[in-house]
């Protein structure tokens, strides 16, 4: 049984509640909840985490296999391309840069992740399934999830592992420095890298075996629609007294889009942002309580619907070494694909 499930009610531009994410399309809501206890319990859960607030679990009656692409009824129409706009200006930006790098001068922080949410307002008649199709097309990522349920609407195109586990071993990947196909990383990259597997190291050790932890995988290259990121993995042992609700306790939100340390970092965020960040860099995937296994992404390269417009968030880690100037661009760079498939008007995929 399911504590405190919520009813919501349901715009008649909503479609029928259905999940679409880790090779599954879900439908039939049973339940839906903010209680992380459910993941130990029984059923197969899709996994909804806001960077700020409240998670949703939700409980579906039918699954099965799918392609990865969302069947939709109706083509994607999104916005205009001009009707975007950013909470941060290239000026707003570039002054918060280098307010975290004197932060950074002054022993405060080593990295924070800033980022903006660009928003335009949409079309009453759009489904996220069309939107989660053209992703799927033109953006093909391996941890992409399409979620439409009664006030939660997503279509993520994420290239970034949060959490896996099966059993007792959990695993992470972050993903940290981009750079465009063919331009090689920085130092700067690297060092990037590392600060956030240090700290994600330290984050599943709270919650893991001694000694347990481990890093198979240190600044590997993954090659993705017009960009190449930097990856590694570190995993570990699950104690037997911890589950789905301590490891989200310990580990939420990602090191790869907080900073280090990972405390600090959010305050500085906190300030610093104009809007809060709502879905982008919270997490979306599914967990089956009856086999012990899961996966969640980290929820960046996604969009949301909030307020009746459609949003997205571009960010990047800012060091010592940054520069104003590189890291609006990086955001540019992270954005413009993704942005021109959601504005395509009626077409299925823009390369």
């Amino acid at each position: 049984m399911v504590p405190h499930s919520h009813s919501h009610s349901q715009s008649s531009a909503e479609v029928e509640p259905v999940a679409v994410v880790g090779g599954i399309v879900a439908s039939e809501l049973l339940d839906l909840t903010d209680d992380p206890a459910v993941l130990e319990s029984e059923g197969w859960w899709v996994v909804i985490a806001p960077f700020e607030g409240d998670p949703h679990f939700a409980r579906f009656g039918r699954r099965r296999p799918t392609s990865g692409i969302p069947r939709s009824a109706a083509p994607w129409r999104g916005p205009a391309p001009s009707a975007w706009v950013s909470s941060l200006d290239r000026d707003g930006f570039a002054q918060r840069v280098e307010h975290i790098r004197s932060l950074i001068g002054d022993g405060d922080v080593y990295q924070v992740n800033l980022t903006r949410r660009m928003s335009a307002p949409l079309p009453p008649d759009a489904s996220m399934l069309a939107l989660g199709a053209a992703l799927a097309r033109a953006n093909p990522a391996p941890y992409a999830a399409t979620i439409e349920l009664p006030g939660i609407r997503i279509a993520s195109a994420s290239p970034e592992l949060f959490l896996s586990r099966s059993g007792q071993t959990v695993r992470s990947s972050p993903i940290k420095g981009t750079t465009a196909p063919g331009v090689p990383f920085t130092s700067k990259d690297q060092a990037e890298n590392v600060m956030i597997v240090d700290l994600v190291r330290n984050d599943l050790g709270r919650v893991c075996e001694p000694g347990s932890i481990e890093v198979p995988a240190l600044l590997t290259t993954e090659d993705h629609p017009g960009l190449t990121h930097l990856v590694s993995t570190v995993e570990g042992t699950l104690r037997p007294d911890m589950g789905w609700a301590e490891l989200l306790d310990a580990t939420f939100p990602a090191g790869s889009i907080t900073g280090a340390p990972k405390i600090a970092a959010m305050h500085t965020i906190a300030e610093l942002e104009p809007v809060s960040r709502g879905m982008y860099c919270g997490a979306v995937g599914w967990v089956d309580a009856d086999r012990c296994i899961g996966e969640l992404n980290v929820a960046i390269r996604t969009f949301w619907v909030e307020d009746d417009h459609l949003c997205f968030g571009t960010g990047g880690a800012i060091t010592w070494d940054s520069t104003a100037a590189d890291e609006w661009a990086e955001t540019e760079l992270k954005a413009a694909h993704l942005i021109s498939i959601a504005s395509s008007d009626g077409v299925v995929a823009r390369q």
